[in-house]
């Protein structure tokens, strides 16, 4: 059963009533079904006026919703055949960052991204998502090794940010994630970036260059999380509700802002509720992109990448 997020209390208190009357017309022997129909139908329509109406705060909470598909629910979903490699054959396997080779549609591809768990005891074997450098080494390794064999590259990103503890410092945190952007920009081969939750800040960018980048309807993509931003205006990190409505960190307003090139629509209440339907249509929308792609020579996609990012940050008046 999911786990009910704190904006959706109205509604679970709405259902609880109405199954409550649903038991008390079975032991008596009542008939109710009008008024159970007559609660039904104002049930459906709270949970449509909460879910068109979301806060970016609550986009937030559902993005780290726990029941959400992660990377490898995707990965097994969309693909077969999938081999895990592991290591960056310089200091250690990092499990907060899963990829290898799968086949797509009937083609090879390489697909990498960073891995949430699924518990208490997953979540803390994978860090939460959160990678160290060792596993955006193991990352590039894998890329580098697409390149190789011409296989179109796709990346699931879902983490609040890489590692931030002494150690990953130490081993070189920060050039770990630039080395990327730096080797993702020129590959000569398409690549595919998918938001699926959470994207923090450059632990999202170490697998964020992409010639088309897709993110969920509820997912958020930002250089800070909205606690950290809070800790930083407000010294206060309780305030991370405040500064998500006004950091422009959800996919509607990334896709106004050209950073992502399309946005995925999720089940009705998020994908978790619904994981089969979501895996399915980012099975679609990758397709769909890797098509569009594979019509250009390896060559020409660094150049069109390039020109991809150079004009993010230029105003204009052309507003989608």
């Amino acid at each position: 059963m999911a786990v009910d997020l704190p904006f959706e209390k109205p509604l679970i208190e709405l259902r609880d009533k109405i199954e409550e009357l649903k038991k008390f017309t079975e032991e008596k022997g009542i008939d109710m079904s009008t008024e159970v129909a007559t609660l039904e139908n104002k049930a459906q329509l709270l949970a449509e006026t909460i879910y068109k109406e979301l806060t970016p705060w609550q986009k937030v909470q559902i993005a780290r919703h726990p029941d959400r598909p992660t990377t490898l629910d995707y990965i097994l979903g969309i693909s077969d055949d999938f081999v895990e490699m592991h290591g960056d054959r310089n200091f250690r396997d990092d499990p907060a960052v899963v990829g290898g080779i799968a086949r797509f549609d009937g083609y090879p591809i390489t697909v990498v991204g960073t891995q949430k768990g699924k518990g208490t005891k997953d979540n803390l074997y994978r860090n939460f998502g959160m990678a160290h450098p060792e596993g955006y080494r193991k990352a590039l390794r894998l890329m580098k090794q697409a390149e190789k064999f011409r296989r179109p590259l796709l990346c699931f990103i879902d983490t609040a940010g890489a590692y931030p503890g002494p150690g990953a410092e130490e081993r070189g945190q920060g050039e770990a994630i630039a080395r990327n952007l730096i080797e993702m920009a020129s590959l000569k081969i398409p690549i595919v970036v998918v938001v699926t939750g959470e994207g923090g800040s450059g632990g999202a960018l170490g697998l964020g260059v992409g010639d088309k980048v897709l993110m969920l309807e509820h997912a958020w993509y930002s250089v800070i999380a909205p606690e950290s931003a809070a800790a930083i205006l407000w010294k206060d990190a309780t305030l991370g509700q405040r500064a998500a409505d006004s950091m422009g960190i959800t996919a509607q307003d990334l896709y106004r802002f050209h950073i992502i090139d399309e946005i995925i629509q999720e089940p009705f209440g998020g994908a978790h509720r619904n994981p089969a339907q979501m895996i399915a249509t980012v099975k679609q929308l990758v397709a769909s992109s890797f098509q569009e792609l594979m019509t250009y020579h390896y060559d020409e996609l660094p150049a069109l990448r390039y020109d991809k990012y150079r004009k993010m940050g230029i105003f204009s008046e052309d507003n989608r």
